[in-house]
Order: C-alpha cells, then sequence, then structure tokens
C-alpha cells in the first residue's frame, strides 16, 4: 500500500427532497438511520476502518453543523474537521475548500484525497475498500480517478462513465481512460449501456492529489479556484468548526466536479468498484436495497402487517398497521404522513413543492429539533401557546438569552436542572418548575449525570425561535 497521507473528505451538503417526510431541508438524508444503527454519513465514515487515512473531514452546510458535530462525537471523530458552506456551491467548490485545508495541514506533502459523498450505502464494505487501495497508485502517479460502479441493471437515474483503453496497470490494479461521462438516460439507451459492459454507474466518489485536482481546478476554472482561495485565506476557526470567509464564498460559482474539471481533464480514469452501491435515491430504491420478508415487505418501527405484499412500512412513533394492500410506500414521521404507490415514489418531490408553496413547514423541520445541547420535541401549540418536551445532553446547556414577546414555565420530569433567572441561580428536581417572566435574563444547564428531561410550556404574542437575544452561549451563537 502507498505510504502517503489519505484523507477522507465526506460531503454531506444538500437537502433533497425524494426521502419526504424522513428528509426535510434542516435534516436531510445523510443524517438519517435507514439500516442498521448508524446514519448514514456515520457508516460512511465506519466505511473506512481497515484502510489507513486520516481523521474524516465533512464538508456540510452552515445549519447542519451542530447535527453532524454530534454524529462524528457519537463515533469519537470529531476533531476540529468539519468545514462550513455558508451556502450550497456544488462539488467543484467543495472539494476545493477541502483541497486547500488539506494542503495547508500538510503543506511539505501532497496529500490524497478520497472524496466521498455521506448518503450513499455499500453492502460489500470489502469490496469497497479493495477499490479504494487499488486506486492510490494511480492517484499517486497524478491521475485524477474516479471510481465507476459495475451496473446490475439498467438504470435511468444514474449518470454513466464509458471507460476507454486501460491505463497503465499498477501491480494487479485495473484502471481505464475515461472516454466520455454521460447523462441519465432512457430506458433503452441504459439497456444498451449495460448490455455493452463499456459503462459504468457515475458513483461521485474520487481520489487524487490534492494538489494535482487544484491544478486542474485552476486551469479550467480560475474563477472557481480564486473564489475559494479567498473563502480559505479569511476562515475563522470555530469550536469544531472551520468556517470560510462568506463573502468570498457566496461569489464563487455553482458547479459540479464533473462539469468542472473531470468532463476536461487528460488525465482521468476510472477504476471499477463492485460493492453492493447505491445512492439511495427514493423510497422505491431503499426497498430494493432493503432485506424483505417472504412476502416481500420492509418494516421499520412499530409496524403490522395483514394480507400486504411487497410494501414499505416506515413508523417513526406510534403503531402503523396495514391490510390487504401491496406495493405500497407509508412513512409516519411526529408531524406528516406519507402513502404512495412504490412506483410512483418519484413524484414524491411534488407534494414537497405544493408544502412549500401553501407556506407550511412540515418540508423545512421535524418536529423533534437537534440542537448542540440535545434536542427539543414540539408537543402541541395554540394561539397564544407551544409545548415542547426539552432534552439537555450531562454537562450541557442553552444560552443566558431573553425572549421580548413570550414567557416560559418549564417543568422538570427527570434530572437536575440549574436555573439562572437574572441573578438568582435555583437547582430544580423531579416533579418542581419554575417561571421565567417575559423579558427576564435566563440560562438552563443539566449539571447532573443524566439526561435532563423537562416540560416547557411558552405563553405569549409571540412564540417562534428567532425571538431570542442571545448574551453568552458556549457553542459560539451570540
Amino acid at each position: 500500500m502507498s505510504q502517503s497521507q489519505l484523507y477522507p473528505v465526506i460531503m454531506a451538503g444538500g437537502s433533497g427532497s425524494r426521502l419526504w417526510p424522513l428528509s426535510r431541508v434542516l435534516y436531510p438524508k445523510q443524517f438519517l438511520c435507514l439500516k442498521g444503527e448508524l446514519t448514514m454519513l456515520q457508516a460512511t465514515i465506519n466505511r473506512l476502518n481497515g484502510v489507513a487515512c486520516e481523521s474524516p473531514v465533512v464538508i456540510c452546510n452552515e445549519q447542519h453543523r451542530f447535527i453532524v458535530a454530534e454524529q462524528l462525537r457519537q463515533l469519537n471523530k470529531l476533531t476540529e474537521n468539519i468545514i462550513l458552506e455558508p451556502a450550497g456551491r456544488n462539488t467543484a467548490p467543495a472539494i476545493a475548500l477541502a483541497a486547500l485545508a488539506a494542503r495547508r495541514s500538510s503543506p511539505d506533502q501532497d496529500p490524497l484525497m478520497l472524496v466521498l459523498a455521506a448518503d450513499h450505502m455499500i453492502d460489500n464494505e470489502a469490496a469497497f475498500r479493495n477499490a479504494v487501495v487499488e486506486a492510490m497508485p494511480f492517484a499517486e502517479s497524478g491521475k485524477l480517478v474516479t471510481f465507476g460502479i459495475v451496473p446490475n441493471q439498467p438504470e435511468t437515474g444514474y449518470g454513466y462513465i464509458r471507460r476507454g483503453e486501460v491505463c497503465d496497470r499498477e501491480a494487479d490494479a485495473l484502471a481505464f481512460d475515461v472516454a466520455q461521462f454521460v447523462e441519465k438516460p432512457d430506458l433503452a439507451t441504459a439497456e444498451g449501456y449495460v448490455s455493452c459492459g463499456e459503462y459504468y454507474w457515475n458513483s461521485g466518489m474520487f481520489l487524487f492529489r490534492a494538489g494535482r485536482y487544484l491544478e486542474e481546478l485552476a486551469k479550467y476554472r480560475p474563477d472557481i479556484m480564486q473564489a475559494c482561495e479567498q473563502a480559505m485565506a479569511g476562515c475563522d476557526p470555530d469550536l469544531d468548526f472551520v468556517r470560510v470567509d462568506e463573502k468570498a464564498f457566496l461569489a464563487c460559482p455553482d458547479e459540479s466536479i464533473d462539469y468542472a474539471v473531470m468532463e476536461k481533464t487528460a488525465d482521468a480514469v476510472v477504476v471499477p468498484m463492485d460493492a453492493g452501491w447505491s445512492d439511495v435515491g427514493s423510497w422505491s430504491s431503499l426497498w430494493e436495497i432493503s432485506q424483505r420478508s417472504e412476502e416481500g415487505n420492509v418494516h421499520h418501527g412499530d409496524v403490522i402487517s395483514h394480507g400486504s405484499e411487497n410494501s414499505y412500512v416506515y413508523a417513526e412513533s406510534g403503531l402503523v398497521t396495514t391490510v390487504g394492500v401491496k406495493d405500497l410506500v407509508v412513512v409516519q414521521t411526529r408531524d406528516a404522513v406519507l402513502i404512495a404507490d412504490r412506483h410512483q415514489v418519484q413524484d414524491v418531490k411534488k407534494v414537497v413543492e405544493r408544502i412549500k408553496a401553501d407556506g407550511r413547514h412540515e418540508h423545512h423541520i421535524h418536529r423533534e429539533v437537534y440542537r448542540p445541547w440535545g434536542k427539543y420535541d414540539s408537543i402541541d401549540a395554540g394561539q397564544r401557546y407551544q409545548v415542547k418536551r426539552i432534552t439537555v445532553k450531562p454537562g450541557e446547556g442553552l444560552s443566558l438569552q431573553m425572549h421580548h414577546h413570550r414567557a416560559e414555565h418549564w417543568i422538570v420530569v427527570a434530572g437536575t436542572a440549574q436555573v439562572t433567572i437574572d441573578d438568582k441561580v435555583s437547582l430544580l428536581g423531579e416533579n418542581e418548575s419554575i417561571y421565567i417572566p417575559l423579558g427576564a435574563t435566563h440560562c438552563l444547564e443539566n449539571p447532573g449525570k443524566i439526561p435532563l428531561e423537562l416540560i416547557e410550556v411558552r405563553s405569549g404574542s409571540y412564540l417562534e425561535e428567532d425571538d431570542i437575544v442571545r448574551f453568552q452561549d458556549r457553542y459560539g451563537r451570540v
């Protein structure tokens, strides 16, 4: 194996709607547990176990930063390794930021970068790792490697890569020059691609030296390169995050790595990967890759089915039952239910567009919301009140804050709360409560060893989350 430093870069941006109602703008699919105990981001990181590499760098949107930090912390992989994008600018700029950061951390080397998406599933992780190892000599020699998925069926939802001549062999590894990148085909064209054996699915995974990528980006898209250099020159470390210069990055063009570099460079090669890969682009694709019962059903959560076939049923809270149905997708969350024909789930995005057009919130945020200190669940709401269940992790606390339009009443149901109101500090145990008047400066902390659970009742003329003035905050939100 190569002795070069290998830096995994995981792109965790994006807020797709194809897996609504589980996937939301503020909680997209890469942060969900769809198979097994790990989220898709965590599974992507664990997939690297057995590959000699540095700690992964994760690139995500500013609004997802605390979700990413918590999921990395759970894996003991949180090492000031999260690059924040002020806004999405596609993959070419995101990878450029990571490449510049890698060069900065290793100024005497030109490290290899393994670029992965956080929202892919791979069944055969050994095959994935073998493909990465086999691709490393090509990347070390200056090639820009993309991984082509060996197709097992005609697929109209993926782009394709047509291979050219065999690249110079490196030991037992095999790579091909890239002859062509192809857009998503119709079914007849896809059938031809699969039967001829010269085409692979475009996985969106890459391996190359950081410096080689930056050289090619500067050659073909100097505008992107310049914007990213300026953004990184003004970067600001903040807790576990690297904040790039917002103004410089917002001026960067929106472009994918395929269009910006890979379709133009003369050094693109494709390494085949046959590892049971899926980008989980719809509920039907998740059904296809999941283990099914004898009746063809996939159940997640508290589900009872009778006389039902070939259906995917997801229950987030409460019992979901089906009787005599077939080919359905049923997804229940705390605030929404999706029922769809499994063969028409591509139109879920049209429902999301309608929700957004109607000025609703179900496309944007879940009822349960994660914060760096824990989470809250919106239990009930009326014209002048809201009820939330708040969970504060041991040793964590909410910011010192004040509200202009609401008062709050907190009731502790588990754990211990340390509450500061103006200059008075109180300790509350189970079944004790406290009132925070409108305009009072206050904060909440969990000094104990177990999670603090409390019920918050808000009352007032305006109850939204943006009615908050922070004076002190351990998470850099002031």
